[in-house]
């Protein structure tokens, strides 16, 4: 069977989730089975219509269909993504994760494959915090946390172990450098995941 990866992410104006996509696509190559998802929009609607870039992205949606805890429990291994809000990750990922306590009480998140990404405006506007606060949730779930790192040339370049990121200057989307370090950690986790579920599996 195959390695079962889950991308869920919230993107406001499309960033994050080519972030995702991208990730996705390494996981991929590995021939991992892979969904991609997004959360809800939940901001109110006039605070939406201020950014002309955040309506033009909720206009076109849906972009993929919504995450639910039934997608959750099917991953082996999860990815992650939001772009920083003050520090950390934005509501509409985090009431997400804040709905995951019934599996997280039956034990069903616990030795998960995990890891997150994210997008900011500003190079030093909370891309490192919003990663390590996702990273908080996983701790708690049990999960096995796994960080980008450099274990890629590519990555000496993109330069955030913690996991993959972009700097948005001036509402620029993705460059090919941070989609290939989404790339490598979609790669990475897939295979990750699979040597961890393998030995799970292995272990009954």
């Amino acid at each position: 069977m195959s390695t079962r990866i889950l991308v869920v992410y919230y993107s406001a104006t499309g960033n994050t989730a080519a972030l995702a996509e991208s990730l996705a696509a390494g996981a991929r190559e590995t021939g991992a089975d892979v969904r991609v998802r997004t959360v809800p929009e939940t901001a109110p609607a006039d605070a939406v219509a201020k950014n002309p870039r955040w309506q033009a992205w909720v206009d076109a949606g849906p972009h993929h269909d919504l995450a639910t805890l039934a997608d959750l429990e099917w991953a082996d291994g999860l990815a992650v993504g939001s772009p920083t809000r003050f520090g950390g990750p934005a509501a509409q990922l985090k009431s997400y994760l804040d709905s995951t306590g019934g599996l997280w009480a039956q034990g069903k998140l616990a030795d998960k494959v995990a890891r997150s990404f994210t997008t900011a405006s500003t190079r030093h506007g909370g891309l490192e915090s919003t990663l390590l606060a996702i990273n908080n949730v996983f701790y708690h779930w049990g999960a096995i946390v796994v960080p980008l790192g450099y274990a890629d040339p590519h990555l000496m370049e993109s330069g955030n172990p913690y996991g993959g990121s972009f700097v948005s200057r001036k509402s620029a989307a993705p460059d090919e450098l941070a989609l290939g370090a989404l790339r490598v950690q979609g790669k990475r986790l897939a295979t990750i995941t699979t040597h961890v579920a393998t030995g799970l599996k292995q272990a009954e």
